[in-house]
């Protein structure tokens, strides 16, 4: 697919941008997701310089990416696990 050019609005500032047509949607949705961010944070915090909220929002998405990370992480090294206790029950099973 071709590239497409669209404009982002993120914290009052707009970000020329050519992205592929597949990302488009998924980086429209990641802009009004951290918009969305900043405003909760406007509203519950005493923060209006952008730069300050622009942060909160990277610490927030950042956390979340490892986290999210660490956890895969773990369920992958589970499955490894759970995949050679098979493997060594199926072995014993066909060597008897």
């Amino acid at each position: 697919m071709g590239e497409i050019s669209i404009k982002i609005n993120i914290a009052d500032r707009v970000y020329p941008l050519k992205v592929n047509m597949e990302e488009e949607e998924i980086i429209r949705r990641a802009a009004k997701l951290i918009n969305d961010r900043i405003k909760e944070y406007q509203e519950n915090y005493a923060v209006r310089d952008k730069q300050d909220l622009l942060s909160m929002c990277v610490l927030h998405y950042a956390t979340t990416a490892l986290k999210t990370e660490k956890k895969v992480m773990n369920e992958d090294t589970d499955v490894s696990e759970k995949v050679g206790q098979l493997n060594q029950l199926l072995s014993d099973f066909f060597s008897k």
